[in-house]
């Protein structure tokens, strides 16, 4: 079963917020799927859904971390061991890159944190980096004085289109990822993604 995690912080005042779209995708799935997040399990709120398409149908837990996001290596170890799950074969971590502008989606099999808190929490509960990231841009396009303080601020009603439309990327991503693989996923919506820049 492939473990679909999706990164942010619990908490109403956080719910909104750019550092939240992980958890927002995760949402964004679940209600394509017709399922709710909301069984606590392993430090985290899951679900089981399935993703059908291209004539094939698979399992998938979706998970959001109750961790907070700088420890969400906790709750992804222990979902890794309930489920007897391979890193670098079941595990799609979705979260927000302050480095790529609000709306840039790329996907990535390994590497490092480039400073991502709950990444790098990850790949330390771990002990690897070979994992599936489903990197969600969340900066304004322009350099950040405090990007902690940015991250955690609500998303502006401009931005609301926007974000929709990444998130329903990241949901077709996710589902590519699942029913065909990483490598078609990547050349997909990868390669969309440097045709739009």
């Amino acid at each position: 079963m492939k473990l679909v995690i999706g990164l942010g912080n619990p908490g109403i005042e956080y719910q909104f917020t750019p550092h939240n779209l992980g958890f927002l995708a995760v949402d964004r799935i679940a209600e394509q799927c017709g399922v709710r997040v909301s069984n606590r399990h392993c430090r985290a709120l899951t679900a089981r859904a399935q993703i059908e398409g291209e004539g094939k149908s698979e399992e998938i837990l979706l998970a959001k971390p109750e961790t907070y996001m700088n420890l969400s290596g906790m709750s992804v170890r222990e979902l890794v061991d309930e489920y007897e799950a391979e890193p670098e074969k079941d595990v799609i971590v979705i979260y927000d890159e302050l480095d790529f502008p609000l709306g840039t989606l790329r996907i990535r099999q390994r590497g490092s944190s480039a400073g991502h808190n709950g990444l790098e929490s990850i790949m330390g509960a771990l002990g690897t980096e070979e994992f599936v990231r489903v990197r969600l841009g969340v900066g304004p396009g322009h350099p950040v004085r405090d990007g902690a303080r940015y991250v955690l601020g609500q998303f502006k009603k401009a931005q609301y289109k926007l974000v929709d439309e990444v998130l329903e990327r990241a949901a077709d991503a996710v589902k590519m990822i699942v029913l065909e693989g990483p490598a078609k996923a990547m050349n997909k919506f990868n390669q969309r993604e440097q045709e739009s820049v």
